[in-house]
């Protein structure tokens, strides 16, 4: 018997089926890169975060320790994305990166927001990686309203797709079906 966090559901394809919104555990999504909605320290923390650190193990949390080291010393910027291992992860990379939280920062919000999509996605590029699949950034514990960041992140990937062949498959992946739900009810792909 298959447990329901390991089950994806397919809620709906946009752009020719270049982007797939499911119900799922992101940890379990073979694709080449996920998405961490990281917080600026990179060492692990709630949700997704904490749950791509666990299933991946010590070596994405080396990696990120090693960057933290080397290039981010303070901290990754929120908005901006790095590549690691993916360790023990169904994928090739993890990417990182940092999303705004809510309120902090208002007039700016919207484009921290779609910076982390869009950054993101150039890195995959810049990588070569045929797919990626991201979380909602930002809605946990950093507060975004899942309506208004369905918009700026769909708005986000259909802009980069429209410009960029190279990554041909983006899977917006939602632990909770009520989250699916209202993604879809706001996304901006149609």
């Amino acid at each position: 018997m298959t447990s329901s966090s390991q089950v994806s559901s397919i809620e709906k394809t946009f752009l020719n089926g270049r982007v797939v919104v499911l119900v799922g555990d992101i940890t379990q999504q073979h694709v080449s890169a996920l998405v961490n909605a990281a917080n600026w320290t990179l060492l692990g923390g709630g949700g997704v975060d904490g749950a791509i650190h666990r299933v991946g193990g010590s070596a994405v949390l080396h990696e990120c320790k090693e960057i933290r080291r080397t290039q981010y010393p303070d901290g990754l910027p929120t908005g901006k994305a790095i590549a690691t291992t993916a360790g023990n992860l169904p994928a090739d990379y993890v990417i990182h990166t940092v999303g705004p939280i809510y309120g902090r920062n208002p007039e700016k919000q919207a484009d921290l927001l779609a910076d982390c999509y869009r950054n993101s996605l150039e890195l995959a590029a810049t990588l070569h990686l045929q797919s990626v699949a991201f979380p909602s950034i930002s809605t946990g514990a950093f507060g975004y309203p899942r309506d208004e960041a369905a918009g700026v992140g769909s708005r986000a990937v259909k802009e980069f797709l429209a410009k960029n062949s190279s990554v041909a498959e983006v899977r917006l992946v939602f632990f909770l079906k009520n989250d699916a739900r209202v993604f879809l009810q706001f996304q901006n792909f149609e």
